[in-house]
């Protein structure tokens, strides 16, 4: 029998290929993800800043989105850093306990989005069905357990996925042909049995992806029933401009997700799926603003006043 290198022997760090399969564009790939990832910070702190100084934006709908902007942040800063380094590093590892934690984040942060997203549609279902018990119901002490139950909860639902995967014994190879850790092609990489982890893995990130989404999709169908109610068109209008942000960024959301997870078939290209991952790790994140940007008026407002008493909002 033939005995493999690597075989018999712990792997301490792992080698994320990144995209070193067209090394040509390595310059060309690095300052288009800087790029990007500024956008990224740069709008989403955007967005936070509105509507902390902002008071007309002190409402249940933007505390959410503050929440969402800052989970992109962070999001973002989880990967987008380690994949500009290998990009252009002769070296391109990272740890075994570093990738851990990156997945960790990226799990943990992934589910709390389509929490919020969740917990958004309700207060939007909230405001066009309910609109009288609305502001008895959506108090700022609910919002804030809402909120904060919604990370706590994806955070903890993360470590059932991680105790086992922690557990797995790495012999290698060490390589991963992806641009961050993702846990398809971690968990390839342990010389153990990993049908548990996957099993594990698989029912957690499905109840955090599927409820979520059941819950949008009942959310939206009763608000379009109740807005087909509105007599005027001018009301209708309004009441459909109201969730109009959200339901793009929900659509955006999950319509990345099905394209990285369920589009690639097991005979796609490695890079095809890199740049379905691409689509969720950096293209969601930069669009949330732009979307909640572009035909809010509340936030066109908030702009306005901020610029035109700049001194004051920058001292």
């Amino acid at each position: 029998m033939v005995t493999l290198p690597w075989e018999n022997q712990t792997v301490v760090e792992f080698v994320l290929k990144g995209f070193s399969s067209i090394p040509e564009l390595n310059i060309f790939l690095f300052m288009t993800f800087l790029v990007l990832n500024i956008l990224i910070i740069s709008g989403n702190t955007l967005i936070v800043l509105l509507v902390l100084f902002s008071s007309p934006l002190h409402t249940p709908m933007y505390f959410f989105l503050v929440n969402l902007s800052f989970l992109e942040m962070w999001y973002t800063s989880n990967i987008v850093p380690k994949m500009l380094l290998i990009i252009l590093a002769r070296r391109k590892t990272i740890s075994v306990a570093g990738c851990l934690a990156q997945f960790y984040f990226f799990g943990s942060l992934a589910a709390t989005e389509c929490l919020l997203l969740a917990v958004m549609s309700y207060d939007r279902y909230l405001a066009i069905c309910q609109p009288l018990h609305y502001p008895i119901l959506m108090t700022g002490p609910f919002c804030i357990r809402l909120a904060a139950s919604s990370w706590l909860c994806c955070f903890l639902l993360a470590t059932i996925t991680m105790a086992p995967l922690s557990r797995l014994t790495f012999c290698g190879p060490s390589e991963i042909d992806h641009f961050f850790c993702d846990f398809a092609p971690l968990v390839h990489l342990s010389c153990m049995d990993t049908s548990l982890t996957e099993m594990i893995a698989y029912a957690t990130s499905s109840a955090v992806t599927l409820i979520p989404l059941l819950f949008i999709t009942a959310s939206y169908s009763c608000i379009l029933a109740a807005i087909l109610r509105i007599p005027s068109g001018t009301g209708r209008q309004k009441a459909f401009s109201t969730c109009s942000s959200h339901l793009t960024v929900v659509m955006v959301f999950y319509g990345t997700l099905i394209a990285t997870y369920l589009v690639p078939s097991a005979n796609s290209s490695q890079l095809l799926c890199k740049g379905f991952s691409l689509l969720y790790t950096i293209l969601t994140p930069m669009f949330n603003p732009i979307i909640y940007s572009l035909r809010n008026r509340d936030i066109h407002e908030a702009l306005k006043k901020c610029l035109s008493k700049k001194p004051g909002f920058l001292r």
